[in-house]
């Protein structure tokens, strides 16, 4: 099992951790929302709980609850930076589904 980051990922993460001046990496979980059913949701994590696996790419921590892992087991997560847009993308092997709008996903 893993979640791993591009380095494009890993340095901005790095960077937002850095000007946090705190932080033991980045949490990745999902939600129940949109119309395929779930939605990612990314935060800083300021611990590492005893229900937390922990993985490291490129010197970050990712941090996924236990009961999150069927969802992003897999998942590789990037950052792009399109002229004036920036964004992380999700490229994660478990969604069969994905709505229009890009917000929500489907896992079987």
């Amino acid at each position: 099992m893993s979640v791993t980051l591009t380095s494009a990922a890993a340095n901005r993460i790095s960077s937002h951790l850095r000007s946090r001046g705190h932080g033991e990496g980045l949490r990745v979980s999902v939600k129940k929302s949109g119309c395929s059913g779930y939605a990612y949701e990314l935060d800083y994590a300021d611990e590492i709980g005893t229900s937390d696996c922990v993985f490291e790419s490129h010197g970050v921590k990712v941090i996924v609850q236990t009961d999150h892992l069927t969802f992003v087991d897999g998942m590789e997560l990037d950052y792009v930076e399109d002229g004036l847009s920036s964004a992380f993308h999700f490229r994660n092997p478990n969604v069969t589904e994905q709505c229009g709008c890009g917000e929500s996903f489907t896992v079987n």
